[in-house]
């Protein structure tokens, strides 16, 4: 069994952001131009804050590629932190003459409290700076690449902005998804599908900025093109949607996931939900819905996979909230750090990231494949038995 993964490494403010992945066929184009793309869009995005303005983020490629082909070797990624500068000695990793003043006013929504009980911190500078989604940027270098190890094997992802605060797109994805079309979210400041939603969602992060708060949001992210018989029933940790719900809520502010209908499947009557099957010598075996988000019982079906994402509201409010200092336990109010008043439409680019790399490692296990040919060859060959069944 091959087996994909990766590792991240880096703070908020330190140096640098590093990113190693591990088990990559050989023989896979890769260039950091793949990368650089993913991560601008990462940084777009109507009601981004200032730090967004200061970064510029471009991958390094410093191992496992070689005359633009990966070898076989771990690939590590290399992202600067160009803010860095800006904070001279207070991530220091030698003890500094002075020591920054130390936090102690756990936010709100945040790691801080957590995170001081998990590894029994006296400053809360250590767990904020680790637990901040600015380390969502290596993980969409790794998804960036899992994404050109996909298209590989005909497999493209995207995804789109379906709600900000209380406005819902009213563009909806089913069976017959034109990847293009929804490449076309690019096009938008909140990468919305449905102009006159879009126009309602600045709106509202208009507002929410005057009113010193945040929104959350909904992103979808489709894959279309993904073989069928990848996943498994037989044990839970195997179960492709459960891969997938895994990834997508280890997403920084994700609270809730959905894959095709989701929770409307719920009030769904059984009769009204199940995606009937079908053949023809032309397509094989197919659905002419997708209720299911192209996943039954664990298993992928070879329809489009819908997935979404539901992120809270940004927890650092420019009007501080109250909270409790350690070990005083008395009554202040919550250190605010720079931050977005939406980030919605850059967590859409962070979900395909996660969706790419959790479908990108499923796949391998399941086909196997030291280099890209051999990847190739046993897709080709599951398609072909899985239409003579």
């Amino acid at each position: 069994m091959t087996r994909l993964r990766y590792l991240t490494a880096g703070e908020s403010h330190g140096p640098q952001l590093t990113a190693v992945v591990e088990g990559c066929p050989s023989r896979l184009p890769l260039r950091a131009d793949d990368i650089d793309r993913d991560l601008a869009r990462r940084q777009l995005g109507y009601g981004r804050g200032d730090r967004q303005a200061i970064e510029r983020d471009r991958a390094r490629i410093a191992s496992g590629v070689r005359y633009g082909r990966t070898t076989g070797a771990p690939v590590t990624f290399l992202i600067e932190n160009r803010d860095h500068a800006n904070w001279g000695d207070k991530l220091a990793v030698d003890e500094p003459v002075v020591r920054a003043e130390a936090l102690r006013a756990p936010r709100p929504g945040h790691a801080d409290l957590g995170g001081a009980i998990v590894y029994g911190v006296d400053d809360l500078r250590d767990v904020i700076e680790r637990a901040s989604a600015r380390e969502t940027a290596a993980r969409v270098a790794v998804g960036a690449l899992a994404k050109r190890l996909l298209a590989e094997i005909g497999c493209r992802v995207a995804s789109h902005v379906v709600a900000i605060g209380g406005v819902r797109s009213a563009v909806t994805i089913g069976v017959d998804v034109v990847i293009d079309e929804v490449v076309r979210a690019e096009d938008d400041a909140v990468r919305c599908l449905d102009p006159e939603a879009s126009r309602a969602m600045r709106a509202a992060i208009d507002d929410a900025r005057e009113r010193g708060d945040t929104l959350g949001g909904v992103v979808e992210v489709v894959a279309v093109g993904y073989p069928p018989g990848v996943g498994s029933y037989a044990q839970a940790d195997r179960r492709l949607g459960g891969r997938l719900a895994a990834a997508v809520t280890s997403i920084n502010a994700i609270k809730g996931v959905e894959i095709g209908l989701g929770f409307a499947a719920a009030s769904t009557p059984g009769s009204a939900f199940q995606d009937e099957i079908f053949y023809s010598e032309e397509r094989g075996y197919y659905r002419e819905t997708n209720r299911a988000g192209g996943i039954e019982g664990g298993i992928s079906t070879g329809a489009p996979i819908v997935v979404r994402a539901a992120m809270k509201p940004i927890s650092t409010l420019t009007k501080p909230l109250r909270t409790v200092e350690l070990g005083t336990h008395r009554a202040v109010e919550a250190h605010v750090e720079r931050s977005d008043v939406c980030a919605v439409p850059a967590a859409g680019v962070v979900a395909e990231a996660a969706v790419a790399f959790a479908l990108a490692a499923a796949a391998l296990e399941r086909f196997g494949g030291e280099n890209l040919e051999e990847l190739v060859a046993a897709v080709d060959a599951c398609r072909r038995r899985a239409r003579s069944l």
